[in-house]
């Protein structure tokens, strides 16, 4: 499925195809928790996460009253390397009935913990902080005991673009949400050909300042493995997120969506993700998620 380079006898590079590992292959679930899940968002007209990156975990989150749903439709105004969420062309105007829709279908669902999420909308004049809070504020109103994370873009841009950050981080830690996460994704070295418009220092700084306004906030941020990294930058990373009070960490490994998407260069075995997950705990984070199939909001909704 994914490539490695393998020189041929002429001294070209040649492609190997590499079987996924068998610790990569999971069973889809029962189909039932599927169907209910993508039969309520259809019908909406909204979207998950979970469906449009075809989390690998989606029917055991839905078994266990977790989705993430995916705000401000279903295209991203930047172009990452690893990402399964449409991309390239404009981005469909805002649905005013969105907020509402997503908090009837947690109420139809009995989601007791939901993750928010979103395309980045650097074409919105507060990169869609507003549409945060407003989806909040309908699904409190009819799911008053439903925990709400948010995962983040950078929410930079515009004239004046830090400024205007921090306007809009501080409208989301006002609505205080259960968790504020904003992924890092990979190390330093690699967020040029990883990610598109984002910035390593920058997400750095978005989740200090998030602290900076409240410090009782958990944060959270995730890394993806596979692109090439080395364990000791990973080190580095998880030393940085801890440098900025970040609380929660998850580690999984990365998996091509396509072929048009970047090739995987190493799969990270179980073991070395267990090993990893406890430098993670020794460092200090109150929540480690480390695994192959780990993602941003896997099991987000418990303690430890």
């Amino acid at each position: 499925m994914e490539s490695l380079s393998q020189m041929s006898s002429s001294g070209a590079a040649k492609p190997e195809i590499v079987q996924l590992p068998d610790w990569l292959r999971r069973p889809i679930g029962r189909a039932s928790e599927l169907s209910t899940v993508q039969k309520i968002i259809k019908q909406r007209q909204i979207h998950t996460i979970c469906e449009e990156g075809r989390c690998p975990n989606r029917s055991e989150c839905y078994a266990n009253k977790t989705a993430s749903f995916l705000l401000m439709g279903p295209t991203c105004t930047r172009s990452c390397g690893f990402c399964q969420v449409d991309k390239g062309h404009a981005p469909m105007p805002l649905d005013p009935e969105e907020p509402q829709k997503v908090a009837e279908s947690i109420q139809l669902l009995g989601l007791t913990y939901v993750v928010l999420t979103s395309v980045a909308r650097d074409d919105l004049p507060d990169q869609g902080a507003g549409w945060f809070v407003a989806t909040m504020d309908a699904i409190r109103a009819v799911n008053p005991e439903t925990q709400i994370e948010l995962l983040t873009p950078d929410f930079w841009g515009g004239a004046n673009p830090e400024e205007k950050q921090r306007e809009r981080l501080a409208m989301i830690v006002a609505a205080q949400p259960a968790c504020f996460n904003h992924n890092v994704e990979t190390v330093e070295r690699l967020q040029d050909p990883v990610r598109r418009g984002a910035k390593y220092r920058r997400s750095l700084e978005v989740l200090r300042y998030v602290k900076e306004l409240d410090a009782t906030m958990p944060t959270k941020s995730g890394l993806m493995l596979g692109h090439g990294e080395t364990e000791e930058e990973l080190v580095e990373t998880m030393r940085d997120l801890r440098a900025v009070k970040c609380d929660r960490i998850t580690l999984g490994q990365y998996m091509r969506p396509s072929l048009a998407h970047l090739p995987v260069q190493r799969y990270w075995t179980p073991d070395e993700f267990e090993h990893l997950g406890e430098i993670a705990r020794d460092l200090g984070f109150s929540q480690v998620r480390s695994g192959p199939l780990v993602r941003s909001s896997y099991h987000a909704g418990e303690d430890g």
